[in-house]
């Protein structure tokens, strides 16, 4: 569609004039993109909710780093409901995740105020969930599934509710990338709508597996409930970080001169081979369950 002002009406038709170009050191910015300006220009261009959830994922991102170096101190086991490896993963994934989902909700078609309150929200939610699961692991008792004492009862059950909010905040993300078509480069509207499609998985076999864990507690089988989430961790952390991966592939590809169609057959590449994935995961946890 031209610019208004790049039609001139005459009474004898539509004359087209000349523009007159931007000038090359100043490119033209593309839909869904602003200017690269340099990490410091970027991070006082953007919003204060934005900066808030970036920070907020560096400092968990930090924590999980932190607690690598505690484990290889401290030593212990690496798998199992007692161990460092839960606020290692968990700090790594869920800071990771923030910051991935406050960049690429910004390609996606909603409103200003709606995303700035999901994404505080988000970010308020993931403080919540690792800092609970950090607690419990200085406190050398299990996070997830907890039912000894009263306290550690609160505790599980705030990661539980705090499990549900995610479910829902990141579903309404979902929907939005389907509804309207997300702006970006070539690639980028498929690699948010198969990463969020892919999370949903994600977010599906976490509901499972807590759920499977209270059912057992419930009814008395503590221990088991422990162990009775490991035939679903493949599928969570596979299909978990579609959303942070692809949408950072297609970034990369638009920083390429390679053509619209050659990026994005890549792109429907590495949805293929991440799909293929998820369904080996799929496949594997259906045979151990």
């Amino acid at each position: 569609m031209d610019h208004p002002e790049s039609r001139t009406e005459h009474r004898g038709g539509t004359h087209a004039p000349a523009l007159t170009a931007p000038p090359a050191t100043v490119p033209a910015p593309r839909p869904g993109h602003r200017e690269d300006r340099g990490v410091r220009a970027a991070w006082r261009a953007a919003r204060p909710s934005e900066r808030l959830c970036h920070g907020t994922g560096a400092v968990l991102t930090l924590s999980g780093l932190a607690h690598l170096v505690v484990f290889a101190v401290d030593g212990g086991p690496w798998d199992g409901p007692v161990s460092w490896r839960k606020p290692v993963t968990f700090g790594l994934s869920f800071g990771l995740t923030l910051i991935a989902l406050t960049w690429v909700t910004s390609y996606l078609r909603v409103g200003a105020r709606p995303r700035t309150a999901l994404l505080v929200v988000f970010a308020a939610d993931c403080v919540v969930e690792v800092g609970g699961i950090t607690l419990q692991a200085w406190r050398r008792v299990p996070s997830h599934l907890n039912m000894e004492t009263g306290f550690d009862t609160a505790v599980s059950m705030t990661l539980a509710v705090g499990g549900g909010v995610l479910v829902v905040l990141l579903t309404v993300f979902a929907v939005a990338s389907f509804r309207n078509r997300p702006a970006g480069p070539a690639g980028m509207p498929l690699a948010l709508r198969s990463g969020f499609a892919i999370l949903l998985v994600a977010l599906l076999s976490g509901a499972a597996m807590i759920a499977r864990g209270v059912v057992l507690t419930r009814t008395g089988h503590q221990e088991a409930a422990y162990h009775s989430t490991a035939p679903l961790k493949p599928l969570h952390g596979v299909s978990l970080h579609a959303v942070l991966v692809l949408p950072a592939l297609a970034w990369l590809l638009s920083r390429t001169s390679w053509s619209d169609p050659t990026r994005l057959r890549i792109m429907y590449v590495a949805v293929g081979c991440w799909t293929a994935a998820v369904l080996g995961a799929a496949a594997w946890a259906v045979l151990a369950w």
